[in-house]
Order: structure tokens, then sequence, then C-alpha cells
């Protein structure tokens, strides 16, 4: 069975798009994966189809209109009623709807988010043409997922449809290994865009109060300019590192070396107060506690397996941090073991599998 896979982004680090797509591909799924060039066109190698369209815009409002219509041009020419669609988020929906609609094939939708209640589009105009969109269109989805529990009770609520499968990005299951290396000084992780509402502009003030210990920011975004000027405005450039953005691979090996890691996201939209942020799990299986923003699913992973410690408030950050550090990994490592062995793709993969079984025998 043929699955034609759309997702707007150049595909070089979007890891559950990638990891959706090796295991259907693993299982006897023939993938195309669609993406596009927004964000420069790095090498990637796959085993299978990767198409990534060539977008001409240089701003992001008319590049979502240019790719609207090259991917459902490329859809028109490349599906057939024998293959399953595959839309990643509210910005790829459209064309797929259509064409699913025009060739009366099964369309799986994938919501990574809650798009319109994302920070980049709360309050402007466009947020209200994407909710249009979402509202016409979601009720008559057969068959969607979603990437945390609280995303799916979101969509159920607001639009009174069959709950999604939930599918968490969880990262591959790292077994278990011994970290004897001894920072000095102690690190302190972010990994991540670095985008407005993510925490690092109370981050990087907090660090005046944390001593023997330097933050790594591992990641690139439209921030990260303003921010490298705030830390050296406040005379911390010696304590923060910007390390960029850099391929998974190498940046599981900065993740390992880490001694806490953060995901202290700012409450600016439903989006992100619901998410249960991909970087959060990546620490897990790194076996690095966490400090994170008490928001319903990072709360729940805390209370759950005693891996770190929640913020009420982002005036708690030093404290909370040095608490952490001063307990030192090898407080936390019993706890964090055992939410590695849950929080991993392995255990997520079969709902992704059991749904694709549903859309298969539901309509060929």
């Amino acid at each position: 069975m043929r699955v034609i896979v759309s997702v707007f982004n150049n595909l070089y680090t979007d890891q559950r798009v990638e990891k959706v797509c090796r295991t259907l591909s693993e299982n006897g799924y023939t993938i195309e994966l669609i993406g596009n060039n927004w964000g420069g066109l790095p090498p990637i190698n796959r085993n299978y189809t990767v198409t990534r369209l060539k977008l001409r815009s240089k701003i992001l409002r008319f590049a979502y209109l240019e790719f609207q219509w090259k991917l459902y041009k490329h859809l028109l020419q490349k599906a057939d009623e024998k293959c399953i669609l595959l839309s990643n988020d509210l910005d790829t929906l459209l064309p797929n709807y259509l064409i699913a609609n025009k060739l009366q094939i099964p369309l799986v939708f994938d919501s990574h988010e809650i798009f319109t209640e994302m920070p980049s589009v709360k309050g402007r105009f466009t947020q209200k043409i994407w909710r249009v969109l979402e509202k016409q269109i979601l009720p008559k989805i057969r068959f969607m997922m979603t990437a945390s529990e609280s995303y799916a009770d979101w969509f159920v609520k607001t639009y009174q449809i069959e709950r999604p499968v939930v599918l968490q990005n969880f990262p591959l299951y790292i077994p278990s290994f011994q970290n004897s290396e001894v920072n000095h000084p102690q690190i302190i992780l972010y990994q991540g865009v670095i985008n407005p509402s993510r925490g690092l502009d109370k981050m990087i003030p907090a660090m005046k109060h944390i001593s023997a210990a330097e933050l790594w920011i591992a990641g690139d975004g439209p921030k990260k300019i303003e921010y490298e000027g705030l830390a050296n405005g406040l005379g911390l450039q010696n304590k923060i590192r910007f390390l960029g953005k850099l391929l998974p691979e190498d940046l599981r090996k900065i993740t390992h070396k880490a001694d806490v890691g953060l995901s202290i996201e700012e409450n600016n939209g439903l989006s992100y107060y619901y998410s249960l942020p991909n970087k959060i799990s990546d620490y897990i299986q790194a076996r690095v506690p966490i400090v994170v923003s008490d928001f319903p699913e990072m709360s729940k992973v805390v209370d759950t397996w005693q891996v770190g410690v929640k913020i009420g408030d982002h005036n708690e950050l030093a404290e909370k941090i040095n608490k952490v550090l001063q307990n030192g990994k090898h407080f936390y490592s019993y706890n964090l073991e055992k939410a590695a062995v849950v929080m991993c793709w392995e255990k997520e993969e079969p709902k992704l599998l059991h749904l694709f079984q549903k859309v298969t025998e539901e309509n060929f």
C-alpha cells in the first residue's frame, strides 16, 4: 500500500515525520514524503522516496499559499485510487483534503500541535483564516492522530469529533548506560527552536543567580541574534553558549552531556500550554533530569516519574535549577530509567500501525 506523506518544512530535523515514515516503510508501506525548501535544502538520506517542492516566496505567508498550490498539483499527479494520504498539520490539509475527495481515497490527518493556537498566529488576521479552514474540514476527517492527550481532548471538545489517536513524539529507546562524566561547570541545556515564548529571555538573566554552570542553547531561530545580544549586554557571554542547529545524531551527543534539560515554555497559546515537547522525552532517554513549565502534559511527566521539578513562574528558574543541579543526575537516575522504558517510540508504534491497518481494511 502506498502512503503519500506531506509536511511544510525541509524535512531536515522533523523527527516525528521521519519516525512515522520509517515505521510505515519497515512494515510494508511504500512511502513518498513531500516537503519543501523553506529553510534551505540540507542533504538527507532516507530509505524511501523524498520530494522537496521548491518555493520562490521569501515571506512565510506567501510561502504557505505557494506550497498549497504546488502540493495540490503534485498530489494530483502522484496520487491514485490505491494510496493513502497523510497530511501533517493544518498547513498541508487543504490540498490533501481536496485530492482525497476528488479521488475518493482515505486521508489521515496528523496534528502535531493546535495550529490555530500557536503564538506565531495568535491575535493575527491569519489566525481567523486558519480557524475557518480547521472548522470546515476537521469534522469531516475520518482518521486523525495528534501529539498529546490534552490536544486530543481539545479537538474533541472544540469540534465534537471522534477522539484522535494520540501518537506521542517519543524517541527510540536508548538502553541503560552509565555516564561517569562529571561536568565542571555543570551544563544546563535548552534544545529546540529559538522562538518567542520559549522562556529563553527569562532564562538568560537567571544565569546571574546560578553559579558553576553554563547554559547551552542548541538550536536556531528568529530570536537567536536578539538573545545573543541579551547575554552579551548582561555580561553573561562566558556562561551562555549558542551551539546553533545540529543534526539529530549530533544533538543526541550533546544531550547526554547535560546535567539538567529545560522545557520552560510560556503560556501564550493553548498549543504550548497543552504540549508535551519532544525535548522532554529526549532528555529522559539521555537520562537527564528536567525543569519544566507547570503545564498539564509536562506536569504529568514530573508527577508520574519524579524526574525533575516544575516552575509555576519563570521567576523561580534559578531556584529550581539550582535545586536539580545540587541533587545531581544520580539522584534522579532510577526514576529516569523507569521513565525511559515507557516514554519511547517503541511503545507508540503499535498505535500508528493499528490506525493504518484500520484505514486499509475500511477502504481497500
